[in-house]
């Protein structure tokens, strides 16, 4: 079955009994790996404990395919239910996965892990149409869960941070859930168990200049400045950062300036707008938000948001060079732009 989005955070508490196999896929390798950990927990508390955890590599599993099902039967010497974990599945593996959801023996837990699946995949097929299995896409944070996960992994350490702290950091963090914890884990360390994090403090702890350069590379295509962009980009990719993340980031961008858009068309006032938003829009980019909410109006955001996702989608199936495709892309943002200001 394909789990809706409401019913995944209690599946991962409890799993139902009934499910034999879950797949967790998507671009967010991080989110997908904490998810799997998750599961996996909830039949064997110690994921280390080699009488009760299998892991089996999918290049392993394709040249022997009964492993799947002859790991699932066995019985741990130990007792207690077993769980057996699949890295890096495919559809390379999806007959396996058939033939052992059609006659799966034992009382084991299958997990399989997968990266971003189209909606093609004959892998996802036979987890979302199989009543004992499951299927989970781990997509990256939104900004409302990332300023979810930003509180409750400070709240660990009997952290807090302020709010212009948490809007700094939802700016600056996402993309893969197992970093962003890495970073949160760091700040916690910085601030000092029951610590309070400022926006300084947010400010010099990330110390990540590619992020800010890529936040700059956004801010520019959206504004309509054609030089501030290539100067942006120059940074960002010498820095190291992948096309896919720089269009992602866009992406990201200009969906929830899509939302504030739609307030806007609704009669608020665009510093009405600004004020309410959630969470709170870093204080050094309102004026940013302030001149594009003045540019951007809802027809012409879908059609870059569509554009925008045609070139995430080129970049792995064309064999063009990333780059240039995303240079292409965010250059097609800043003309749009340019044209609103016509």
């Amino acid at each position: 079955m394909r789990l809706p989005a409401g019913r995944v955070e209690a599946f991962l508490r409890r799993p139902d009994p009934e499910i034999r196999a879950v797949l967790l896929y998507g671009p967010d390798a991080g989110l997908v790996r904490e998810r799997a950990d998750t599961i996996a927990c909830t039949v064997c508390p110690d994921l280390r404990d080699a009488f009760l955890v299998a892991e089996i590599p999918a290049g392993v599993l394709t040249a022997d395919p009964a492993r799947l099902a002859d790991e699932a039967a066995q019985i741990s010497l130990m007792g207690g239910r077993r769980v057996v974990r699949v890295r890096d599945a495919g559809d390379g593996v999806a007959t396996i996965f058939g033939h052992f959801l059609a006659e799966a023996r034992g009382d084991a837990i299958v997990v399989a892990e997968a990266g971003d699946l189209p909606r093609r995949s004959s892998l996802r097929r036979i987890f979302e149409e199989g009543p004992a299995a499951a299927a989970i896409g781990c997509y990256p944070d939104g900004p409302r869960e990332l300023a979810a996960v930003i509180r409750d992994s400070l709240g660990t350490h009997r952290v807090t941070a302020s709010r212009d702290a948490v809007a700094f950091l939802v700016e600056h963090l996402g993309g893969d859930r197992l970093l962003t914890r890495s970073e949160l884990d760091k700040f916690a360390l910085y601030a000092g168990d029951g610590g309070q994090i400022e926006l300084d403090d947010a400010r010099l702890a990330i110390g990540d200049s590619a992020a800010i350069s890529l936040d700059d590379a956004v801010l520019a295509a959206a504004d309509g400045d054609a030089a501030a962009l290539e100067r942006a980009l120059g940074r960002v990719f010498q820095e190291g950062e992948s096309p896919v993340t720089v269009i992602r980031a866009l992406l990201r961008h200009l969906q929830r300036l899509h939302l504030l858009a739609a307030r806007v068309a609704t009669g608020e006032s665009i510093d009405a707008v600004l004020r309410g938003a959630r969470p709170p829009i870093f204080f050094k980019q309102q004026d940013n938000f302030r001149r594009q909410l003045g540019l951007w109006r809802d027809d012409p955001l879908r059609r870059q948001l569509d554009a925008l996702a045609e070139a995430e989608t080129q970049m792995k199936t064309t064999g063009m060079p990333a780059e240039t495709i995303c240079r292409a892309a965010m250059l097609a943002t800043t003309q749009m732009a340019r044209q609103r200001t016509g």
